[in-house]
């Protein structure tokens, strides 16, 4: 499995490098640059530089799950040669056709809509209705659900559906918020899409769609940060951190943390431990953190929090007297420190669960500690 998903790195990272260069050169010749925005969004200057990168981002993941499938379709056997180890999951992967078309059809739709927004602002309003619209029809589509043992308390499915459903468009708009500088939403989505990774192919059951669709992110977002990291040449636009966070949050909901079946049975005196489903805001703590004191910034001075402004954790450090890079490499690098110590936390006894849960939590106090001390010594917009 782990070969396996090193060759659909490797593809993915051969799709994304050579198409980023291509639609860069496409953007600068049709003046396809970065915009001011929407009525009373608030941005750094436009920099003559394309926003397109998200295409690249969109083919490296959507062309070899189709392509994926077909072969799977038509020669079945080759791919096995291909992919050892495969065979016995190919039936199940089969399946699945279904749910990863459906999956790549809502990352067409929010990847067009994103072009679209970065071509002619749409406003937030018209963006959420089909955030939400995407992420109820791969809900109720594939019926993939977090926290179902929750349907046996509240007489049915409702809420499940409809957490998962907000789950979907918090972590995309997360995702989304984070595009705000050079190579910081593409590094952060490397470095959760990699923590996933680790842990489903950890995980005591093979999981291989899962698998195989975070390998494809993690090639595609390695290749757009050739031309993305700073300076960047290119940046993704909302036509790829729509889709990078989506994407995100839908492979969080399908991935299996906690079996209570299966629980009682194993090795061990905490496999399948409960707490597992905190894994992934274990891991998206740091865009998680962002989205929810941006949001409450914005609120409490009157503002609408679906309209973009510099009060990112990423301008705020910036005022803070970090460069940008410098401010983009904090960022990635406490997303790496909580990711990394979320990858095994399924597996732990409850007193080290516990201790994970502190070092996710002291991580943000210390981020928020450093923000309000340093808030006085220089809280002018950044240039």
């Amino acid at each position: 499995m782990v070969v396996a998903c090193l060759i659909l790195i490797a593809v993915a990272f051969g799709i994304a490098v050579p198409t980023t260069a291509l639609v860069r050169r496409l953007g600068l010749r049709v003046n396809a640059l970065d915009s001011a925005g929407v009525a009373g969004q608030v941005k750094m200057p436009p920099r003559r530089i394309p926003n397109t990168g998200g295409v690249a981002i969109f083919l490296s993941v959507a062309l070899p799950i189709v392509l994926g499938l077909l072969a799977l379709r038509i020669v079945p056997e080759t791919i096995a040669g291909w992919f050892p180890g495969v065979s016995p999951y190919l039936a199940g992967i089969a399946e699945r056709t279904p749910m990863a078309l459906l999956l790549v059809g809502c990352l067409f739709v929010l990847h067009v809509v994103g072009l679209i927004d970065d071509r002619r602002p749409l406003g937030p309003g018209v963006k959420m209705v089909f955030m939400i619209g995407a992420a109820a029809a791969v809900t109720i589509g594939s019926g993939s659900r977090l926290l179902t043992l929750l349907d046996a308390h509240v007489g049915g499915a409702w809420l499940s559906y409809l957490i998962t459903v907000l789950w979907i468009v918090v972590i995309t708009n997360a995702m989304n918020f984070l595009d705000n500088m050079d190579g910081l939403s593409g590094g952060v989505g490397a470095v959760a899409a990699s923590c996933f990774l680790a842990a489903t192919l950890t995980h005591p059951q093979p999981q291989w769609f899962i698998a195989a669709c975070l390998s494809l992110l993690v090639g595609g977002l390695a290749g757009f940060l050739v031309f993305n990291a700073p300076p960047a040449k290119i940046f993704m636009g909302d036509g790829g951190s729509l889709v990078l966070g989506f994407l995100l949050a839908f492979l969080t909901v399908r991935t299996t943390y906690y079996d209570p079946a299966a629980a009682g049975h194993a090795e061990g005196p905490t496999a399948g431990a409960w707490y597992g489903v905190l894994m992934p805001v274990v891991v998206l703590a740091v865009p998680l953190y962002d989205v929810v004191t941006v949001t409450a910034l914005r609120i409490s001075q009157g503002k609408s929090p679906f309209v973009g402004d510099l009060q990112h954790v990423s301008h705020r450090m910036v005022r803070r007297g970090l460069s940008r890079p410098a401010a983009v490499l904090v960022i990635v690098g406490l997303t790496a420190i909580t990711g990394i110590s979320g990858i095994a936390l399924a597996s732990l006894r409850p007193w080290q669960a516990a201790l994970v849960g502190v070092q996710t939590v002291m991580s943000l106090v210390v981020l928020g500690a450093f923000e309000i001390s340093s808030a006085t010594r220089n809280d002018e917009t950044p240039r």
